[in-house]
Order: structure tokens, then sequence, then C-alpha cells
């Protein structure tokens, strides 16, 4: 019966801690969408730069995104590539072109992602696991906070 209950012990412990990396996805999560840019949508990269998704970091450390991915429900897909993120940093990823920094990153399109009146933002890990995600369905407001 000991060596029942141990072995049922143990079992239960390793279904409850997540191994460090599905520990670390769920530190990370989406926090603002901004859909939908201020004034007339003509597709100017200022426009388009006005609309963004913000990730942030929850954890403690830093965090590997290499491979992730951003994408809508139509699939239209942004994929990190070569970016961690830092303790508690936010970075934001602007539907527009632009010159990556740490804290900005730039989708490089020539149209809107992100629909005015609905849309999801999924955050997905490179094996394509759901890390997060954040819908809306309003145009009350220009954005999301998720």
């Amino acid at each position: 019966m000991r060596r029942f209950l141990a072995t049922f012990a143990a079992a239960a412990t390793a279904m409850t801690v997540a191994p460090p990396a599905q520990a670390a996805a769920a530190r990370v999560e989406i926090r603002k969408i901004y859909y939908d840019s201020p004034g007339s949508d003509r597709r100017s990269n200022k426009s388009l730069n006005a609309e963004y998704v913000q990730i942030h970091n929850r954890a403690g450390r830093t965090i590997n995104l290499a491979g992730w991915t951003l994408h809508d429900r139509t699939g239209y897909r942004y994929t990190f590539d070569r970016v961690r993120i830092k303790p508690r940093q936010t970075i934001t990823i602007h539907t527009g072109r632009g010159h990556d920094t740490a804290a900005h990153l730039y989708w490089g399109r020539r149209q809107y992602v992100w629909n005015n009146d609905e849309d999801k933002a999924h955050l997905r890990s490179p094996s394509g696991k759901l890390v997060d995600f954040c819908s809306y369905d309003s145009t009350r407001y220009d954005y999301r906070i998720c």
C-alpha cells in the first residue's frame, strides 16, 4: 500500500509541475491590442504602425520568443525572429514597416491586420501550442486591454 501511495504521489506531483518551457509560455501574455488606429484608414505607414499588439513577460527571467507566432482569425501571421523578452518587459508589434528594437517590432505589412469591429489575436509557441489569446467585438473603443 505504501508503494502505491508513493507512486501515486509522485505521479500527481509530476502532473502538476509544468516543464520550464511550458511554465515560461504561461507567463507570456497579450496585454493590449490597438486595432483601430487614429484618423482615416488610408494605409499610410504611420497609420499602420498605430495599429499594434503588446506582448508582456510576467516571468522573472528572459524568455526566448524565436519561432513564436502571433496571428489573427484570418490567418495573417507574424513570426518572432531572434527576439528575447526580458522579465516584466512589454514589447509592441506594429503592423507597418520600421526598424526593430528591443521594445518595438515591425510586421512590415502594407495593409491592416486587426479588424475594427471584431477579431481575435492568438499567441503560439514554436510547437503551435496556444499560449494566450485576446478577442474583441466592439467598435466602442479603439483598443482592447486583455
